[in-house]
């Protein structure tokens, strides 16, 4: 049998390194990072509440589908508690009212959420697929470019304090066995202003933004795109290959990129 060794380590393009920044509250200072993110060409999901919009220090309800264009509106609560001290009924409240009024807004279904504070239980995250939360970050580094075992428990790399460094790591880095690498960075845009650091992320824009070898991704199409990866569909010998899915995918058939178009079977 003339069998294809098949490897799911290529990203849209063929690329092997992505890259996602993730940012908590929606604070004022969004406005500033959102700007300089779109002149580097850097995507974030941003984990709003809906409960503060308009309020001091916060951005207000109208500006969040212009502000946020070309990035991805999360969850992130109406107002904020500790889930993990909450009962089920004020978890599920929290949660869905937060999505619907950021739906409303941004006029796409919204799918994923930062925990506030960071902190969750087993009990949190058993309820958040039934309320349509496909993932939910953390604020538990790790220091790694790997991806996650768990969506609903997705570890960040590092803060953004640490980020110009995990970022030059990450460009330098040339894994021994192949692939799929992401750099992860978590946050809030206040910090920013609060520690004076702002030159972090024209650092951090010209590293990441100026690589051609490196997706600019959110959250949401970094699970959409994993997702379309595991619904392919191979033959015996793994030479015939159909992709159900929406996305185009690329995957590495015996050691070259290959692309399968959304909707379409290839034979290799």
């Amino acid at each position: 049998m003339n069998s294809a060794s098949i490897r799911f380590d290529r990203y849209p393009g063929g690329l092997g390194k992505a890259a996602v920044f993730s940012f908590d509250d929606g604070r004022e200072h969004d406005r500033r990072l959102v700007d300089a993110f779109n002149q580097y060409g850097l995507r974030g999901t941003f984990h709003l509440n809906s409960g503060f919009f308009g309020k001091e220090g916060y951005i207000r309800a109208d500006e969040v589908a212009g502000l946020y264009q070309g990035h991805e509106v999360s969850a992130h609560t109406v107002t904020h508690p500790f889930l993990e001290q909450s009962p089920d009924e004020e978890i599920a409240d929290e949660l869905l009212r937060d999505r619907e009024a950021l739906e409303a807004l941004v006029g796409y279904p919204v799918r994923g959420m930062s925990y506030p504070f960071g902190t969750y239980n087993d009990r949190v995250v058993a309820a958040l697929p039934v309320l349509g939360i496909e993932y939910a970050r953390t604020v538990q580094s790790h220091g790694g470019f790997h991806m996650p075992e768990d969506w609903l428990r997705w570890h960040p790399t590092c803060h953004h304090k640490d980020m110009v460094e995990a970022a030059e790591r990450f460009l330098a880095s040339a894994p021994r066995f192949s692939r799929m690498e992401l750099l992860f960075v978590w946050g809030h845009s206040y910090e920013f202003e609060h520690d004076n650091n702002w030159e972090l992320v024209d650092q951090v824009g010209k590293l990441i933004g100026g690589s051609e070898l490196v997706w600019k991704a959110t959250m949401s199409e970094i699970v959409a795109y994993r997702n379309a990866l595991a619904g392919l569909r191979f033959s015996v010998n793994r030479r015939i290959i159909y992709n159900p899915s929406a996305l185009d995918v690329w995957v590495s058939a015996d050691g070259e990129s290959v692309t399968i178009p959304a909707g379409e079977a290839i034979k290799l």
